[in-house]
């Protein structure tokens, strides 16, 4: 579950595998500009098309629909393995919670931008299947974390206020992408150690207020 990626279609009717690649790259990135820019409904496979060079008669060569090519963006960008997940930085005993809270929202910020500006825009368009898996495994990391929390902090495992802080830090992840319109002139690093430092105390008081 924590693992698994959004189904994507099997589509054979090319043989040159490397062809394939290129191509069907080249319409992912044509067609993440469009959902960015127009949003997902307003953008058609003609749009995408003409913005990728891909001829029209040959596009479904390499995706099924328009569906099928969120769902590869969502699995290349917001399930991106490269960028480690909150509970996998704090394995780190060696980082204090404040550190472990900006390297997260630092690499999510930086590595998952588009990823992030992606998936909260265009869930409501999703299929409920695709919907349904995106949620379980996002339930699957928040439970990760709130364990992780719950070791950090040497507090008992199974804490519902943890799972809610642990549902927060996830939102907190797209804090910089939702909200880089507005704090195009604030430092990065500035806007990093500061909700870091907010996070971490609103940690620490959750956890406080559950032992009263």
């Amino acid at each position: 579950m924590r693992e698994e990626l959004l189904e994507e279609a099997d589509i054979n009717n090319v043989q040159n595998q490397t062809l394939i690649q290129e191509k069907r790259q080249q319409i992912c990135d044509a067609a993440l500009e469009l959902f960015l820019e127009k949003g997902f409904a307003a953008t058609t496979i003609r749009d995408i098309c003409a913005r990728s060079g891909v001829n029209q008669a040959s596009i479904y060569d390499y995706i099924a629909n328009k569906n099928d090519i969120l769902r590869r963006l969502l699995n290349q960008l917001w399930f991106n393995a490269d960028v480690p997940t909150l509970p996998e930085i704090l394995l780190d005993d060696a980082l204090s919670l404040e550190q472990a809270l900006e390297r997260y929202f630092a690499d999510s910020w930086k590595f998952k931008r588009k990823g992030t500006l992606l998936a909260y825009r265009t869930i409501p368009h999703l299929p409920p299947e695709d919907r349904k898996a995106m949620r379980l495994r996002e339930i699957a990391v928040m439970k990760d974390l709130a364990d992780q929390l719950a070791d950090r902090l040497g507090i008992e495992a199974g804490d519902q206020r943890l799972e809610i802080v642990a549902n927060l830090m996830v939102f907190l992840s797209a804090f910089g992408p939702m909200r880089d319109w507005l704090n195009r002139d604030q430092p990065d690093e500035a806007i990093v150690k500061t909700i870091a430092a907010g996070a971490a105390a609103m940690i620490r008081s959750a956890v406080d207020d559950s032992r009263t």
